[in-house]
């Protein structure tokens, strides 16, 4: 399959269900626990349910993997893996960081994504050897100065409860600024040039697959929190090519 023919339809995927997402922003919508107690609302369903019907009926043939309906014929060989709104607390609370998340597989591994901002009207696309935002080719920073590094997770609380929280914070220590700008939206900025340093301790593969193609067609580097392959791990650690093993030695114990 030719990455520039795929591109329309994700185009489509993405205003189809910005579409869907923006009847519910900021709007009092029911949210309901699932089984991990993590948040879901209509517009997660609605969304999801959209980019199925859509895939399904472009591409009989093709295996889909969802966060909120599972799994779709997923041993095929080309396989869509949906978030339909990646940061469902930020969207719940107001807050315009989340997005959707859009990943194709290619026998296990993802050769393209997309994060998608609905209500920012960003669409950043990658396929592992560029990656694109609205159409103009992006970029992450040559930065190899820990010192001057902008850090950010997603949530810290997580890092203690999955990682090694001391180490962490020794790399809070070694960097410029550490915020919380998390989900789908740190990665973005870190793919455009605007952070250094992105960390998550825990993952599904609906958070990750997409990110991959897009922070490395970018010019960074993406792994798991070990530095092992981020296809096959449960957590990522992105950075830029000077600071991700930098990063890893700080992280896991093995010093500055």
């Amino acid at each position: 399959m030719n990455i520039n023919e795929i591109n329309p339809f994700l185009k489509l995927l993405s205003d189809e269900s910005a579409s869907v997402i923006k009847k519910y922003f900021r709007t009092i919508v029911g949210v309901e626990d699932k089984v991990d107690f993590s948040p879901v609302t209509i517009a997660d369903k609605l969304a999801e349910e959209k980019m199925r019907e859509l895939i399904l009926k472009e591409f009989p043939d093709h295996g889909i993997i969802g966060e909120e309906f599972g799994n779709y014929n997923s041993d095929a060989e080309y396989v869509w893996v949906l978030d339909p709104i990646d940061g469902t607390k930020s969207f719940i609370s107001g807050a315009l960081s989340f997005g959707t998340l859009i990943a194709l597989l290619k026998d296990g591994k993802p050769i393209v994504g997309v994060i998608n901002h609905p209500i920012l009207d960003e669409f950043l696309i990658g396929d592992n050897y560029q990656s694109k935002l609205n159409g103009q080719v992006v970029q992450i920073k040559q930065n190899s100065n820990l010192s001057k590094a902008t850090l950010l997770t997603t949530d810290h609380l997580n890092i203690g409860k999955y990682k090694n929280q001391n180490r962490f914070d020794e790399l809070i220590k070694s960097v410029k600024l550490y915020r919380n700008w998390g989900d789908c939206y740190g990665y973005y900025l870190l793919a455009t040039g605007f952070a250094d340093i992105m960390i998550d301790p825990i993952m599904s593969v609906w958070d990750s697959m997409a990110l991959i193609p897009i922070v490395k067609g970018a010019g960074g580097v993406i792994t798991d929190y070990e530095g092992n392959d981020a296809v096959k791990g449960n957590s990522i650690i992105a950075a830029t090519p000077q600071l991700h093993p930098i990063v890893i030695n700080v992280l896991n114990n093995k010093g500055l």
